[in-house]
């Protein structure tokens, strides 16, 4: 694909200076001093650690050497390294370097080293309020090619990231996790930033009295930290029970086997018999639990090599193929046999993205249904990206032209999932993305990105799955350009980016000290580091913790102020737009696509769905 290599070649670009992205992705660039290869120690620096200062050292020079990071005369070639805090992790560098083994000095913690000679790569120390950290080359031309854990390092030396969102989405397969403490992870989740879960929803398709139980206590101990649960369906997969009681009913590949393709089972939803018992089975699913919402994912056909792999070319069931047959005079089987027309292949596959079309919005209708039940219910509608690899739309029937004007009369979010064939590409993809959608609907406030955190079949450097500073700048990016960011999936999230993940999805316009205030611009609102009482734009704020004041998007002022002891909204989960004290009382604006959450001190609230004004007493 011409066009998306030499995109992909634009996207990953080098920039001359490496660091301003590294530390903006977390927002800590004006935190951190950069000292570059040759750069003498300015005058006064230690003062300044002494007092609170964090400084990056790269390479060898004077500075370098004055605070004991020496190069020897011996050399070593590095091309694997190993990360302490993952011993195990394979690092590679796509390109070697030779570079001078280092001493570091005796109290410096090593946090890399070469992976065979054990030569120190990047090392640090604290000294009084700050820190020194020390790399022995540059991070690379995109911030993450030699050292993932930078960001990391920094952190464990005391750095605070001193912004952070709470809006990030995540999947979550029950497979992964069947006998973990759900309060321990549901903490850990909003701990990063997490605010809904997306549930693997078929493995409680079939009623079952010990899974129902579990899902009952993660929604409870969900709710209980403030986030929503989604149940997130994979159609046309329904259950393994529905594949094994329904072979009648399995869908057909282009080879006519049926159509277990990967981990899904994939059922013929076109035929009506199939279409009729499979939704009773969802809305019985969708009833039995208290849900905050569903997703309808990946609702289209196989597979990622198109026509050109007849063993997973779906969908090929006789009604499909009756169907197409009655328009176009021909059966598609034809295309795998004897008749190789492109024209009629055109034909047909342009008949498949209608059909995939066609099975969105009927599935939605059946979501719509459910809702007049359940009026608090969000929808999501998570749908493969086709703009910036437009092979999709041909291999899978993903055409996102197609179902983008249903936001014109439907309330829902397009989730736009990365393609596998662009996983390789770099963080600057996501803008680029979000540019593609914007000519296709007016409500790019309804766009969400889903980024999957896998091990990539394409040659990838240092790492073959997504970690450290490339993930907290692909979640960075994703948030500057969309107004949601979905993780797959939290179980593939390496334990080294939890803590960082909340500040690389944190977006600000402005960020300004003017002696002990604080002034803050954000276009999605975002939690502002804080200890001690605070007053916001003069008056006392309520939505705060020990740790993290939550502002709604806009322009605010923080002051120092004493200690108040009055109640507090603690956490909350919607979008707030205004909050304040009242005589006997808070009293919270807000709007939610589901119903949202405010957690209080030893309750959680639940609020309904849309925009309202709400009153809490005290």
């Amino acid at each position: 694909m011409p066009s998306l290599i030499s995109l992909g070649l634009l996207l990953l670009a080098q920039t001359a200076d490496p660091w301003p992205r590294v530390l903006s992705s977390v927002g800590v660039e004006h935190a951190v001093t950069v000292l570059r290869p040759g750069a003498e120690l300015p005058p006064g620096l230690m003062d300044r650690v002494e007092a609170g200062a964090f400084v990056i050292v790269e390479g060898s020079s004077p500075a370098a050497a004055a605070l004991g990071f020496r190069e020897r005369e011996e050399r070593v070639r590095v091309a694997s390294v190993e990360d302490l805090r993952r011993p195990k992790l394979r690092i590679v560098w796509e390109r070697t370097l030779d570079l001078p083994r280092f001493d570091v000095p005796a109290d410096a913690q090593i946090f890399a080293r070469e992976r065979w000679s054990k030569a120190p790569l990047m090392a640090g120390f604290r000294k009084g309020a700050g820190a020194i950290l020390w790399v022995a080359a540059s991070p690379g031309g995109r911030g993450y090619e030699r050292f993932p854990y930078i960001l990391h390092a920094l952190s464990d030396l005391g750095l605070e990231a001193p912004f952070r969102s709470a809006r990030l989405w995540a999947f979550f397969d029950y497979s992964y996790r069947p006998r973990v403490d759900l309060e321990y992870f549901a903490k850990r989740w909003r701990e990063a930033g997490i605010g809904a879960l997306h549930v693997a929803a078929w493995h409680f398709h079939e009623s079952d009295p010990e899974r129902d139980a579990y899902l009952r206590r993660l929604i409870e101990a969900a709710h209980n930290h403030g986030i929503l649960v989604y149940a997130w369906l994979e159609l046309p997969h329904v259950s393994e029970a529905f594949w094994n009681a329904h072979p009648e009913w399995r869908e057909k590949t282009a080879v006519l086997q049926d159509a277990h393709l990967d981990w899904r089972k994939l059922m013929n939803l076109t035929n009506r018999d199939c279409f009729r018992v499979a939704s009773a089975g969802v809305s019985n699913l969708l009833l039995r639990f208290d849900w905050d919402g569903v997703n309808l994912a990946e609702l289209y056909f196989e597979s990622l090599e198109g026509a050109d792999n007849p063993a997973r070319f779906t969908p090929m069931n006789n009604d499909v193929r009756a169907l197409f047959r009655e328009q176009a005079g021909f059966d598609p089987i034809e295309l795998f046999g004897n008749r190789r027309d492109p024209a009629a292949l055109r034909q047909f596959l342009d008949f498949r993205a209608g059909l995939a079309r066609r099975m969105q919005e009927e599935w939605m209708d059946e979501i719509a249904r459910i809702r007049k039940q359940r009026p608090n219910f969000d929808l999501a509608l998570t749908h493969v990206d086709d703009r910036l690899d437009t092979d999709m739309r041909d291999a899978i029937g993903a055409d996102a032209a197609r179902v983008l004007p249903l936001l014109d009369r439907e309330d829902f979010t397009f989730m736009i999932e990365d393609p596998a064939t662009v996983w390789h590409l770099g963080p600057e993809r996501y803008s680029e993305i979000a540019r593609r959608y914007q000519p296709l609907t007016p409500h790019t406030d309804k766009l969400a990105i889903d980024i999957n955190i896998v091990e990539r079949y394409q040659d990838v450097y240092p790492t073959k799955q997504q970690t450290g500073s490339e993930l907290l700048q692909l979640v960075h990016m994703a948030a500057r350009a969309f107004h949601r960011v979905a993780l797959y999936f939290e179980n593939s999230i390496l334990p080294p980016d939890w803590k960082l993940l909340p500040a690389s999805a944190a977006v600000l316009d402005r960020v300004e000290r003017q002696g002990a205030e604080l002034l803050i611009s954000s276009p999605r609102g975002i939690g502002v580091q804080w200890r001690g009482g605070v007053l916001v734009n003069g008056k006392p704020w309520p939505v705060r913790n020990d740790t993290t004041v939550w502002l709604p998007a806009g322009e605010f002022r923080l002051t120092p102020a004493p200690e108040s002891k009055l109640p507090r909204v603690l956490d909350f989960n919607g979008d707030l737009i205004a909050a304040a004290y009242t005589e006997n009382g808070i009293e919270l604006e807000y709007s939610s696509s589901s119903r949202a959450l405010a957690v209080l001190e030893g309750r959680v609230l639940l609020l309904p769905r849309g925009q309202h004004r709400t009153k809490i007493p005290f």
